[in-house]
C-alpha cells in the first residue's frame, strides 16, 4: 500500500510539472477577461498579480509549487480511494484540474477544451467503472449531481453582482459527475466546501491588503480544491 500511494504521488508530481506549461499554452496571450457575472465580461490589460502590491505581471504558479500540489492531490486520492476501481478516472481528473488551476490562475480562463476534458474523464471513465462493478445505480446519482451543481451555479452567476464565470458554472457541472458518483455525502460537501474555501482566501487577503474589493479573483481553483478535500475525507 505504501509503495502504491508513493507511487502515485511521485506520478502526481509530474503531473503537476506537465500542468504549468500545458497551462500556460492553453491561455496563450489572449487577453484575460475580468467577469462581473455570469454572459458579462470586459476585457482587461494583460494580467497582473492578483495578490495587489507585488508589484509586476506574473505567469502564474510556478512548475515546483504545481509540482508539490499534484504529489498531495495524487497521494491522497491513493490513500483515500486506493481500494476502488474508480481511481484512474479520479486521477484522470485531477490531472485536468491541475492544469485548469494553471489557466485560472494566470489568466482567470478556464478553458472549455479543458472543462470538456474533466467531463470526459469523469462521464466516459466512471461509468465504465460502475458497469463492471456491478453497481449501475451511482451513474444516477451521478447525473443528479450534474444537475444540482449546474443549477445551483447557475443561480448564484444570475444573482446581481455575481463574480462567477460562465466557465466556473461549466467546471462545477462537470465535476458533478464524479462527485455524485462518489455518494451524496461527497457530493454535499464538494458543493459547499468551494465558497468556504473562497471566502476564507478572499477575508485573508482583505486583512492583509493584498487585494481591493473589487479585484477580480479565480474561483475555479476552490471548486476544484474543494471536489478533491470531499473526495478525500468523506
Amino acid at each position: 500500500m505504501a509503495g502504491a500511494v508513493t507511487g502515485t504521488a511521485v506520478l502526481g508530481a509530474l503531473t503537476g510539472l506537465a500542468a504549468v506549461p500545458i497551462g500556460r499554452r492553453a491561455v496563450g496571450r489572449a487577453t484575460p477577461r475580468r467577469f462581473t457575472g455570469l454572459g458579462r465580461a470586459e476585457a482587461g490589460p494583460p494580467r497582473a498579480r492578483w495578490a495587489v502590491g507585488c508589484g509586476g505581471p506574473t505567469v502564474g504558479p510556478g512548475r515546483w509549487t504545481v509540482a508539490v500540489v499534484g504529489a498531495v492531490v495524487y497521494g491522497a486520492l491513493a490513500v483515500a480511494r486506493g481500494d476502488e476501481p474508480a481511481l484512474p478516472a479520479l486521477l484522470l481528473v485531477a490531472a485536468v484540474g491541475l492544469v485548469l488551476a494553471v489557466t485560472d490562475l494566470s489568466a482567470l480562463r478556464l478553458p472549455d477544451p479543458l472543462v470538456g476534458a474533466v467531463a470526459l474523464g469523469g462521464g466516459l471513465g466512471l461509468p465504465a467503472t460502475a458497469l463492471v462493478a456491478g453497481e449501475p445505480g451511482r451513474v444516477t446519482t451521478a447525473l443528479v449531481g450534474v444537475g444540482l451543481s449546474l443549477g445551483g451555479y447557475l443561480l448564484l452567476a444570475l444573482l446581481p453582482g455575481a463574480r462567477l464565470g460562465f466557465g466556473d458554472v461549466k467546471l462545477a457541472a462537470a465535476l458533478g459527475f464524479p462527485l455524485g458518483w462518489l455518494g451524496w455525502p461527497v457530493l454535499r460537501l464538494g458543493l459547499l466546501l468551494p465558497h468556504l474555501l473562497a471566502g476564507v482566501t478572499v477575508l485573508v487577503l482583505l486583512a492583509a491588503g493584498r487585494i481591493r474589493r473589487d479585484t477580480p479573483l479565480p474561483f475555479g481553483p476552490a471548486i476544484l480544491a474543494g471536489a478533491w478535500l470531499a473526495a478525500v475525507l468523506t
